[in-house]
């Protein structure tokens, strides 16, 4: 990641203003965005200012703006100064459409909304959460690999494959949390993504303590841009943060989604753990968006748009905290990152569906009859679903022994598979009966 340059404060870019000036300055320009957009100061000293403002003067300009519609929340860096966030126009616009997307909005495809196949979607969405998280850490293990080994059950044979492993067993302890959130839940959160994965074994599901070595971000020369608040502070500072995702500890209406964003980045600043800080915080976000109602997220994978501009993720915290704590950055970006995820899926859905229309049409080239035709549309959209020869006998007013035949054929061709279930035969989809019927068709 190239280096960012710390923002000038207020004061520091006032130095030498008239108060005649200053009021030229405030009167150029009266937003706290460019062009609407939210620049840092690393994005905005490489772009032409208005009238005849100086780079820094425009700052200054914009920083006034800024200046009252920042609120305070009850984190604050190494050095105590507290961390605040804003709600430009951006944020208030996007905020309402993961409201309408992921909470309300039901016109959404019947994959999701169908019982019948949504925890298979769900799985899916976890699975992809839980290795892209990981390899946003360092875990190196194949996508398909990975993909492999979770849907099998297999155990991790490697370290990345265990953080994986790890990361996805977090996901589901996670799903099921239905009380406010303790400092005892995050450790044991931490404990689940990092166990056997840590060259100290110790440290998992626990802070740092003060005589362990915490981590910092310095540029070249030596000069610390970023440095967490020391161990001693962690157990108070996992208190305070507990009470604010439940709710607590701010002033007015905040906007839940923000609260979700603003708790990853609590935690990743905080950095309380020897590693797995920021799946950590991932997986605080996916419970604090649940527990909100937001309930698409299940659906999602952010880490796995993160993943796809890992620089963007980290320049994000790195404005947020060299720009007098204004976590606006982060937020932003986070809510992008949110409505990407929710545009994919819906993407993703709208393509599967046009591939079940795909094959039901394959299948009147068959040679089926109506009946078995009938009986496999209903398994692409039911991959759970068991049938015997007396439900298909009932469902289409045939005697027996045409369901029967029904079936068998069914089974040869390669779409059903049989097993016995007391004295009785069962069907159930093959798993890749798509695929099947696609190939069929060649």
């Amino acid at each position: 990641m190239s280096l960012v340059e710390t923002a000038p404060t207020i004061d520091s870019a006032m130095h030498g203003i008239t108060a005649r000036r200053l009021t030229d300055i405030v009167t150029t320009h009266r937003l706290p965005t460019v062009d609407g957009r939210y620049l840092h100061w690393d994005e905005l000293r490489h772009r032409t200012p208005p009238g005849d403002l100086s780079v820094r003067e425009w700052w200054l300009a914009v920083q006034f703006a800024r200046s009252s519609m920042l609120r305070p929340i009850p984190l604050s860096d190494a050095e105590g100064r507290p961390f605040n966030f804003s709600m430009p126009d951006e944020a208030l616009e996007n905020s309402h459409l993961v409201d309408r997307r992921a909470s309300g909005e039901i016109a959404i495809s019947e994959e999701v909304t169908n019982s019948a196949t949504r925890d298979r979607y769900i799985v899916s969405s976890l699975i992809e959460e839980a290795i892209t998280s990981s390899q946003l850490e360092g875990a190196s293990t194949a996508h398909r690999v990975a993909k492999e080994m979770l849907r099998s059950g297999r155990g991790p044979r490697t370290r990345d494959e265990l953080m994986i492993f790890n990361n996805y067993q977090a996901m589901h302890l996670v799903r099921g949390w239905t009380t406010p959130l303790t400092p005892d839940q995050v450790l044991e959160l931490h404990r689940v993504v990092t166990s056997g994965t840590l060259d100290n074994p110790d440290a998992a599901g626990r802070v740092q303590r003060p005589d362990e070595q915490r981590v910092h971000v310095e540029i070249p020369g030596g000069e610390i841009v970023f440095r967490p608040p020391p161990a001693e502070q962690l157990p108070d500072r996992l208190e305070v943060m507990c009470a604010f995702a439940n709710g607590e500890g701010i002033e007015g209406f905040m906007h839940p989604v923000v609260r979700a964003v603003l708790l990853h980045f609590w935690l990743a600043h905080d950095h309380p753990f020897e590693d797995g800080n920021g799946r950590t915080a991932r997986a605080l976000f996916y419970w604090s968006m649940l527990s909100q109602g937001y309930w698409l997220t299940e659906f999602l994978s952010i880490s796995r748009i993160l993943r796809q501009a890992p620089m963007q993720y980290g320049r994000s915290f790195l404005y947020s905290e060299l720009d007098a704590n204004d976590t606006t950055y982060f937020i932003l970006s986070q809510l992008r990152v949110i409505l990407r995820a929710i545009e994919e899926l819906h993407a993703y859905l709208r393509r599967k569906m046009t591939e079940i229309r795909t094959s039901e049409r394959d299948l009147r080239q068959s040679g089926l009859n109506h009946r078995q035709s009938a009986l496999i549309s209903h398994a692409l959209r039911h991959p759970f679903a068991d049938y015997t020869f007396r439900s298909h006998q009932r469902s289409h007013g045939v005697v027996y022994q045409s369901a029967r035949s029904d079936l068998l054929d069914l089974e040869e061709r390669g779409y059903l598979v049989r097993r016995l279930v007391g004295r009785a035969y069962h069907f159930r989809p093959v798993d890749d009966l798509r695929e099947r019927i696609e190939a069929g068709r060649t």
